[in-house]
């Protein structure tokens, strides 16, 4: 079954007021900074969708308020995926995909990004691998869209911030729905 554009607003309108793993926002809030940092860098339709739905995987999936600290990594990255491939391009689905994996590569080719971290992203880290190896982080950036999956991981961790001023949902739908658009016509 596709999620389509209503199907998304149901559910950030039922889950996006839930708290995003002890972070300061809520799940939607979370999403809208997201998509809002992908925009202001220039990020393509697809990107920004994808900025936009990385964590919907934490709103099909649901695990309650912080999982990490009852050590359950949700695999959030892949759970949206089935629903969303009839409907939009690996543009989109890539960088959602490897969001997690990026996160491991960052920390692995940037001294300075794992103190950056939440400490729920550290105790996701730890569930979802570890910091990668040398060998594994040269793979990764190998990868088709393990720029734009790094470029992702980047706003992922910029966006908690309390009371950020974003555009609404009705406008990274219709970001959304272009990327469908465009998927369909592709």
């Amino acid at each position: 079954m596709a999620l389509g554009l209503d199907d998304i607003r149901v559910l950030f309108e039922r889950h996006g007021s839930l708290a995003y793993s002890g972070e300061p926002v809520t799940q939607l809030e979370h999403a809208l900074q997201s998509g809002a940092l992908a925009e202001a860098e220039g990020a393509s339709d697809e990107l920004v969708a994808a900025a936009f739905l990385h964590d919907l995987g934490h709103l099909l999936n649901l695990q309650g308020e912080t999982p990490t600290e009852r050590g359950v990594d949700d695999l959030h990255q892949y759970f949206a995926l089935p629903f969303l491939r009839p409907v939009l391009s690996d543009a989109v689905l890539e960088p959602i995909r490897l969001h997690v994996d990026a996160k491991r590569c960052l920390c692995a080719v940037d001294a300075t990004y794992f103190g950056q971290l939440s400490a729920d992203s550290v105790r996701s880290l730890q569930l979802q691998g570890g910091i990668f190896s040398e060998e594994e982080a040269q793979a990764f950036v190998q990868k088709p869209y393990a720029e734009d999956a790094m470029r992702l991981r980047r706003w992922d961790d910029r966006a908690k911030e309390k009371d950020r001023a974003t555009p609404g949902i009705d406008h990274y739908l219709v970001v959304v729905e272009r990327a469908m658009r465009a998927h369909a016509t592709a």
